[in-house]
């Protein structure tokens, strides 16, 4: 992406390693999690009892990606936020209900899937035992890696006078020409950071959305705040400003 930085190997003491040996370890649990009952499923009591809630589970899913609850929470001051590099003071965006509707219902449809595809294949055969378990240890793993993004990183999106992180994406201030409020669908999807130098012909990348409590007016309100001294959110605690308010009859 034209503004995301570029990765480094983290120092050995960046203050973070403790964060990605919890969140290792909380990966590796619900990895295990995940792998046991899977593994002792058999072929019948998989097709019976999950090939059709596995379908049942995706249309809900793609349902309940139309689903748009009101959003209203606000950037929160906390001032350990555990970035990509560091550990620094900032202003942090929780995930949206919708968010955590989302990832569940992925999770949900990830093993679902898993269910179907491993009932295909023999129980009485080595090949289709080597293959069943192939299958449960990458769903297994995907939903691993899932839990560690969740536990690695201080909230959904984060303003830190190094940059705005937005999952396990990071850009920089320096980069960013101005700020604009981004449509998907004909509804407001999040804010797009527009670069000074476009490095590449990819779209500009667009932070927040459907899956952060914060609503677009004011997160897009804050970052332009920031984008020109963005080493205030280092300094102490600071309160996010609010959007101006839209003329009356508008």
């Amino acid at each position: 992406m034209p503004l995301l930085r570029t990765p480094r190997l983290p120092p050995a003491r960046d203050g973070l390693w403790s964060r990605r040996l919890l969140s290792l370890a909380v990966a590796a649990a619900v990895t295990a999690a995940v792998v046991a009952p899977l593994l002792a499923l058999t072929r019948s009591t998989t097709f019976d009892s999950f090939a059709c809630v596995a379908w049942l589970m995706f249309g809900v899913h793609q349902l309940g990606r139309r689903w748009r609850p009101r959003r209203n929470g606000r950037l929160a001051w906390t001032a350990r936020v555990a970035g990509r590099d560091a550990v620094e003071p900032g202003l942090v965006a929780g995930r949206s209900l919708a968010g955590w509707t989302d990832l569940v219902a992925d999770l949900a449809v990830l093993t679902g899937a898993t269910l179907v595809m491993i009932s295909s294949f023999p129980t009485d055969r080595e090949w289709g035992r080597i293959v069943r378990t192939l299958l449960v240890l990458g769903a297994a793993a995907a939903v691993g890696r899932i839990a560690y993004q969740e536990a690695r990183f201080t909230g959904r999106l984060a303003l830190t006078a190094s940059g705005i992180r937005y999952g396990s994406q990071s850009y920089d201030w320096s980069n960013i020409d101005r700020v604009s409020l981004h449509k998907r669908e004909g509804r407001l999807n999040g804010v797009r950071l527009r670069p000074v130098r476009w490095q590449s012909l990819e779209p500009a990348p667009v932070v927040g959305g459907r899956d952060t409590a914060v609503p677009e007016q004011r997160l897009a309100a804050a970052i332009e705040d920031y984008r020109s001294r963005p080493y205030v959110l280092a300094g102490g605690p600071v309160t996010a400003p609010e959007p101006a308010a839209e003329p009356a009859g508008r």
